[in-house]
Protein backbone atom coordinates (compact mmCIF):
# COMPACT_ATOMS: atom_id res chain seq x y z
CA UNK A 1 0.00 0.00 0.00
CA UNK A 2 1.14 3.47 -0.91
CA UNK A 3 1.50 6.12 1.66
CA UNK A 4 0.95 9.70 0.59
CA UNK A 5 2.92 12.16 2.80
CA UNK A 6 2.02 15.93 3.50
CA UNK A 7 3.97 17.03 0.83
CA UNK A 8 2.62 14.88 -1.85
CA UNK A 9 -0.68 16.07 -0.80
CA UNK A 10 0.37 19.64 -1.28
CA UNK A 11 1.65 18.81 -5.05
CA UNK A 12 -1.55 16.77 -6.04
CA UNK A 13 -4.09 19.89 -4.53
CA UNK A 14 -1.89 21.86 -6.06
CA UNK A 15 -1.66 20.47 -9.59
CA UNK A 16 -5.80 19.55 -9.17
CA UNK A 17 -6.37 23.53 -9.08
CA UNK A 18 -4.03 24.28 -11.50
CA UNK A 19 -5.83 22.24 -14.27
CA UNK A 20 -9.24 24.40 -13.20
CA UNK A 21 -7.66 27.53 -13.67
CA UNK A 22 -6.67 28.41 -10.21
CA UNK A 23 -3.08 29.38 -9.94
CA UNK A 24 -1.79 28.94 -6.51
CA UNK A 25 1.87 28.16 -5.19
CA UNK A 26 2.77 24.85 -3.48
CA UNK A 27 3.80 27.15 -0.59
CA UNK A 28 0.35 28.56 -0.63
CA UNK A 29 -1.11 25.25 -0.47
CA UNK A 30 1.40 24.07 2.31
CA UNK A 31 -0.01 26.99 4.71
CA UNK A 32 -3.78 25.88 3.63
CA UNK A 33 -3.20 22.37 5.05
CA UNK A 34 -1.20 23.29 7.93
CA UNK A 35 -3.47 25.37 8.95
CA UNK A 36 -6.10 23.37 8.56
CA UNK A 37 -4.53 20.21 10.91
CA UNK A 38 -3.70 22.94 12.96
CA UNK A 39 -6.94 24.39 13.64
CA UNK A 40 -8.09 20.89 13.77
CA UNK A 41 -5.36 19.70 16.62
CA UNK A 42 -6.14 22.75 18.66
CA UNK A 43 -10.04 21.62 18.60
CA UNK A 44 -9.56 18.61 19.73
CA UNK A 45 -6.96 19.27 22.17
CA UNK A 46 -10.41 21.95 23.58
CA UNK A 47 -12.79 18.71 23.92
CA UNK A 48 -14.93 20.03 21.17
CA UNK A 49 -15.34 17.61 17.72
CA UNK A 50 -14.57 18.54 14.48
CA UNK A 51 -16.96 16.88 11.92
CA UNK A 52 -16.62 17.27 7.97
CA UNK A 53 -19.40 16.46 5.96
CA UNK A 54 -19.56 13.58 3.93
CA UNK A 55 -15.36 12.97 4.97
CA UNK A 56 -15.70 12.29 9.00
CA UNK A 57 -15.91 13.28 12.46
CA UNK A 58 -12.92 13.80 14.56
CA UNK A 59 -13.85 13.28 18.77
CA UNK A 60 -12.03 12.56 21.88
CA UNK A 61 -12.51 9.73 23.76
CA UNK A 62 -11.48 8.85 27.22
CA UNK A 63 -9.69 6.07 27.13
CA UNK A 64 -10.28 4.35 30.63
CA UNK A 65 -6.85 3.19 32.80
CA UNK A 66 -5.95 -0.71 32.35
CA UNK A 67 -3.60 -2.89 33.87
CA UNK A 68 -1.53 -4.28 31.00
CA UNK A 69 1.52 -6.85 30.71
CA UNK A 70 5.12 -6.13 30.60
CA UNK A 71 6.41 -8.34 27.53
CA UNK A 72 9.87 -8.00 28.64
CA UNK A 73 8.27 -10.11 32.44
CA UNK A 74 4.86 -11.14 31.75
CA UNK A 75 4.43 -11.50 35.30
CA UNK A 76 4.84 -8.05 36.41
CA UNK A 77 1.85 -5.76 35.87
CA UNK A 78 2.19 -2.56 34.32
CA UNK A 79 -0.83 -0.02 34.89
CA UNK A 80 -1.59 2.10 32.16
CA UNK A 81 -3.32 5.44 33.00
CA UNK A 82 -6.24 7.01 31.86
CA UNK A 83 -5.90 9.26 28.92
CA UNK A 84 -7.37 10.99 26.01
CA UNK A 85 -7.27 9.39 22.45
CA UNK A 86 -8.64 11.01 18.99
CA UNK A 87 -11.41 8.99 17.35
CA UNK A 88 -11.82 9.23 13.83
CA UNK A 89 -15.40 8.19 12.34
CA UNK A 90 -15.44 8.48 8.85
CA UNK A 91 -18.60 10.19 6.76
CA UNK A 92 -20.91 8.24 4.30
CA UNK A 93 -19.33 9.34 1.45
CA UNK A 94 -15.72 8.37 2.15
CA UNK A 95 -17.23 4.70 3.91
CA UNK A 96 -18.99 4.22 0.45
CA UNK A 97 -15.67 4.93 -1.84
CA UNK A 98 -13.77 2.97 0.54
CA UNK A 99 -15.53 0.04 0.56
CA UNK A 100 -15.12 -0.52 -3.22
CA UNK A 101 -11.22 -0.73 -2.53
CA UNK A 102 -10.86 -4.10 -1.05
CA UNK A 103 -9.75 -5.79 -4.28
CA UNK A 104 -6.99 -2.74 -5.06
CA UNK A 105 -5.60 -3.42 -1.42
CA UNK A 106 -5.61 -7.19 -2.17
CA UNK A 107 -4.21 -7.00 -5.34
CA UNK A 108 -1.47 -4.91 -3.78
CA UNK A 109 -1.13 -7.66 -0.98
CA UNK A 110 0.16 -10.00 -4.11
Amino acid sequence: MATITKRELVIKITDKLGSKGLEITQQDVLEIVQTLIDEVTDSLAQGDTVVMRNFGAFQVREMKAKVGRNPKDPSKDVVIPARAAVKFKPGKEMKDKVATTLQVIRKRKS
